[in-house]
C-alpha cells in the first residue's frame, strides 16, 4: 500500500468518489480519539453516536474490499492523537502519499495543513463532494460589507441551484420566504408521527468508552440509541419524515411543548452533519413532496431555506471569521454558566423543559436553542465562550463550522451584529405564545418585579435598558424602545433592580 487516506468522524459519506472502487494501493484509516473526545466536553450520546456510525462505516468499506486500519478508542496501538497515528501508519505501512477530506473545522484544518507541511512524502487535502457552495462562497458574494443578510445569500443560491422555482424564474409561490406562515403553537393535534428509527444496542461499545476514561455528561442509555448507523437508516429516516412529519413542519417548526421533545422536526441534522446524506438529495426529496402535492409550499420552502439557505450561509460565515470569530464578545459578558445548565433543574418551567431534553436526547430544536435557552444566556450575561462549549459539547449534530456562527453570531449576538440584524431576545410574552412551557410554573409569566415574576421580563426589560446607546437607534428595536418609554421612570429602576437581583441568585431559579 502506498496512498494513506484519512476519513474523519464526520466524513461518513460512502457516495465519495474515494470509494467507486477499491484500490489495493490504498489504506484507509478512521481514528476513535481522545484528542477529539477531550477538546470540549461532550455528551455521551454524541460520542456513542459517532463511534458506533464510524465502526458500521468501517465495516461497509472492509465489505466493498477496500484496504483499513481503523483505531478503536481501547487500541494499544492507539496514541489517542491525530497526527501521531498517521506517523506510526505512515512508517508502519512505508506510506508514500497522504491524502486527506477537507475537514469542516477550522481547528482541524489547521492541524494537518501544519502536518503536510512537514511531512516528507506528498499529501493531497480532497474536496468532501458534500455542500453545495465552497467554503468561501458567501465571503465572495458579500464581500466587505460589515452586515451580511442569510435572506439575500439564500435566494442567490436557489436562483443558482434551480430549487423551488418557475419556469420564469421567480419563486414558487410568488414570494421566497413563507416564515409568517410558519409560526403557530402546537395546539395537541395533529398527532406526532410514531418515531420508527430503528433502535441499537451500543451497550459494549459504551463500555469501551467508560473503561477507556472518557469525559461526558448528559442521559445515555446504551441499549436504546435511536441514531442512525450509516446512509441506509438515514435515508429510512429522510422519507418518514417527508411522508409524515413535513406535511405539519411548517405550521409547527418554532411550537414547543413538554408533551414532546421532537414534534415534527426531521432529526435529519446529524447524519447530515455526519455526511451519510447530501444536503441535495435533502432538498430534492422536500421539493418533490411540494411537487406531488403531498406537502404545502410553506412547509416544503421552510425545511429547505434551513439547509440550502442558513446551513450554507453559516458555513459560510465561519470560514470568512475564523479564527478570530471565536473569541466575540461584543457586550463583554464573563458570567459562568449556572450550575443547571448541567443538570436542568430550575424552576423555571421552561428553561428545565428545553436543558432537560437536551441532557435526555442530545437534541433541542431551533427555538429552544435561540429563543430559551440563548434567549436566557444572552439576557443573564453569561460568558458566551462557555455557552459556546455548553452548546458544541450537549448537541448531537453540534459542529463547530454550523455551531459556532448559530451560537455567537445568532444567539448571542457576540460579533455585534454581522450574523443577526437585532438581538434575538424575549420576554416570557414569546415564549408563552409559542408553547406550553408556562402553564403551572413557580413564576408569574404576566409579571415584571417581585419574587413570582417570570425572570425573563425583568431581565429582558433590562437588557435594553442597559443598552440604550448602542440599540436605540436599530430600526428593527424601534417597538421595544417605545414600549420602553411608556414604563414610568420608577418602575425602569424597579425592573433593573430586579434584575440585579435575580443574576446575584442565578443558580437558585
Amino acid at each position: 500500500m502506498t496512498t494513506l487516506r484519512l476519513i474523519l468522524g464526520d466524513q461518513l459519506n460512502p457516495l465519495h468518489s474515494w470509494f467507486t472502487e477499491a484500490d489495493a494501493n490504498v489504506l484507509y484509516t478512521l481514528m476513535e480519539i481522545r484528542q477529539e473526545t477531550d477538546y470540549v466536553l461532550h455528551h455521551g450520546q454524541k460520542i456513542l453516536a459517532i463511534f458506533a456510525a464510524m465502526r458500521d462505516f468501517a465495516e461497509q468499506l472492509s465489505r466493498q474490499g477496500h484496504k483499513l486500519h481503523y483505531f478503536s478508542i481501547a487500541a494499544t496501538d492507539n496514541r489517542q492523537s491525530l497526527t501521531a497515528n498517521l506517523d506510526a501508519l505512515i512508517e508502519r505501512y512505508q506510506i508514500q502519499r497522504f491524502e486527506y477530506q477537507m475537514p469542516d473545522e477550522w481547528r482541524l484544518d489547521q492541524q494537518l495543513q501544519e502536518y503536510c507541511r512537514r511531512l516528507s512524502i506528498s499529501s493531497q487535502a480532497c474536496d468532501t463532494e458534500h455542500f453545495y457552495s465552497s467554503r468561501h462562497q458567501a465571503a465572495e458574494w458579500f464581500g466587505s460589507r460589515p452586515h451580511w443578510l442569510m435572506e439575500m445569500f439564500y435566494r442567490r443560491m436557489r436562483l443558482k441551484h434551480q430549487v423551488l422555482l418557475d419556469h420564469k424564474q421567480r419563486p414558487c409561490g410568488g414570494e421566497w420566504n413563507f416564515d409568517h406562515d410558519n409560526r403557530k403553537r402546537w395546539p395537541g393535534a395533529p398527532a406526532i408521527p410514531y418515531d420508527q428509527r430503528p433502535r441499537h444496542n451500543h451497550s459494549a461499545l459504551w463500555r469501551e468508552i467508560v473503561v477507556a476514561g472518557v469525559p461526558s455528561f448528559g442521559a445515555v442509555d446504551a441499549a436504546d440509541c435511536r441514531w442512525p448507523l450509516n446512509r441506509h437508516q438515514a435515508l429510512q429516516q429522510l422519507d418518514q419524515f417527508i411522508r409524515q412529519a413535513l406535511p405539519y413542519f411548517g405550521d409547527f417548526q418554532d411550537a414547543m411543548t413538554r408533551h414532546s421533545w421532537r414534534l415534527f422536526h426531521s432529526l435529519l441534522s446529524f447524519a447530515l452533519n455526519t455526511k451519510m446524506l447530501s444536503p441535495q438529495e435533502v432538498v430534492a426529496s422536500a421539493e418533490a413532496a411540494w411537487r406531488d402535492g403531498t406537502v404545502p409550499l410553506a412547509a416544503s420552502e421552510g425545511f429547505i431555506r434551513q439547509i440550502l439557505g442558513w446551513r450554507e450561509y453559516v458555513r459560510g460565515v465561519y470560514w470568512a471569521k475564523m479564527p478570530g470569530y471565536l473569541d466575540q464578545n461584543h457586550w463583554g459578558h464573563q458570567r459562568p454558566l449556572p450550575a443547571w445548565f448541567w443538570s436542568g433543574e430550575t424552576r423555571m418551567n421552561c428553561l428545565a423543559a428545553a436543558i432537560g431534553q437536551s441532557l435526555n436526547y442530545a437534541y433541542a430544536h431551533h427555538i429552544q436553542r435561540l429563543m430559551v435557552i440563548g434567549n436566557f444566556a444572552l439576557l443573564a450575561g453569561l460568558a458566551p465562550s462557555a455557552v459556546h462549549r455548553w452548546y458544541l459539547g450537549v448537541y448531537i449534530d453540534a459542529f463547530e463550522w454550523v455551531e459556532l456562527p448559530n451560537t455567537l453570531g445568532m444567539s448571542q449576538f457576540a460579533d455585534g451584529g454581522l450574523l443577526a440584524t437585532k438581538p434575538y431576545v424575549s420576554s416570557a410574552a414569546y415564549i408563552d405564545r409559542m408553547s406550553d412551557y408556562c402553564q403551572a410554573c413557580r413564576y408569574d409569566k404576566k409579571k415584571r418585579t417581585g419574587e413570582d415574576a417570570c425572570p425573563f421580563n425583568a431581565l429582558y426589560w433590562n437588557f435594553f435598558i442597559s443598552h440604550r446607546q448602542q440599540l436605540a437607534s436599530n430600526p428593527r428595536l424601534g417597538m421595544v424602545y417605545r414600549n420602553l418609554a411608556r414604563f414610568p421612570l420608577a418602575e425602569q429602576h424597579a425592573i433593573s433592580s430586579h434584575a440585579a437581583s435575580i443574576l446575584q441568585q442565578i443558580e437558585q431559579l
